[in-house]
């Protein structure tokens, strides 16, 4: 598809050195639950030897591209069908279960059937309100936490995915498909629940993180382009519309002062 987004890199100023990425949640309910994306860095260990993996600068290069999204909530679910073969989602932690039955289903919910990729591989949907922004040409790539260590591993995949948040700051969702249903999905809070990965349209310039400030411009814009994933099949025909109405300067970074 071609997407006439171009956005020149000056000898200062934006796109001069590291590209800005801001953070922030769509909704302050809940906001304590949610902690703020980190760098993953799993080299704090033998750094004496000179030849040790914490020092090889494609170590370095590669987990300072990768921000860790961690998991907010304790959750332990089953995979079941009632008798007229109707799917269903089973709260194995019953009444210990640290989420309220009756709101299980708005954090966590199972993907209408019909819309499966596999027929035996049932998918779930985690609600999330990280949301990302960049006010010039950055892609976000969704991917499993391939670098922390599962004892225990899920049985399935995620959904990955990649799109332009200067243009479609959309929230994410943590989408997972169920290879092994008969095995129960396990997940602890503060533990690493997917890695986002930003790539700028120059490939050797870093990212930095900031926390992004909800400013009117930017909460108008995402009024506008959100939900269109329910009345669309295809959303990334409609960049060229969302860049003809995106102010030029979205990214306000909050202040903490």
């Amino acid at each position: 598809m071609d997407i006439n987004l171009t956005y020149e890199r000056p000898d200062e100023g934006p796109g001069v050195g590291p590209a800005t990425v801001g953070w922030f949640l769509t909704q302050d309910k809940g906001a304590v639950l949610y902690d703020p994306p980190e760098r993953v860095i799993m080299r704090q260990t033998n750094k004496a030897h000179a030849k040790s993996a914490s020092r090889c600068p494609a170590v370095v290069q590669l987990e300072s591209r990768y921000f860790m999204v961690k998991c907010p909530f304790d959750i332990s679910i089953g995979f079941a069908r009632d008798d007229k073969g109707k799917a269903h989602l089973i709260n194995r932690a019953g009444v210990a279960s640290p989420i309220r039955g009756n709101k299980l289903g708005e954090v966590l919910t199972l993907v209408n059937e019909a819309e499966w990729r596999y027929p035996d591989r049932p998918t779930v949907q985690m609600v999330l309100p990280y949301c990302f922004i960049a006010d010039e040409m950055v892609y976000v790539t969704q991917l499993s936490a391939f670098l922390h260590y599962r004892k225990d591993p899920l049985p399935g995949t995620i959904f990955g995915g990649r799109f332009p948040v200067s243009i479609w700051p959309r929230p994410l969702m943590w989408a997972f498909e169920w290879h092994e249903p008969e095995k129960d999905i396990v997940l602890k809070r503060g533990e690493p629940l997917f890695y986002c990965q930003f790539e700028s349209m120059d490939p050797s310039r870093m990212v930095q993180m900031v926390e992004a400030e909800k400013t009117p411009d930017l909460m108008a814009y995402i009024e506008k382009i959100g939900g269109v994933v329910n009345y669309v099949n295809q959303t990334f025909g409609l960049f060229k519309a969302a860049e003809a109405i995106r102010p030029k300067k979205l990214l306000k970074a909050k202040d903490r002062s």
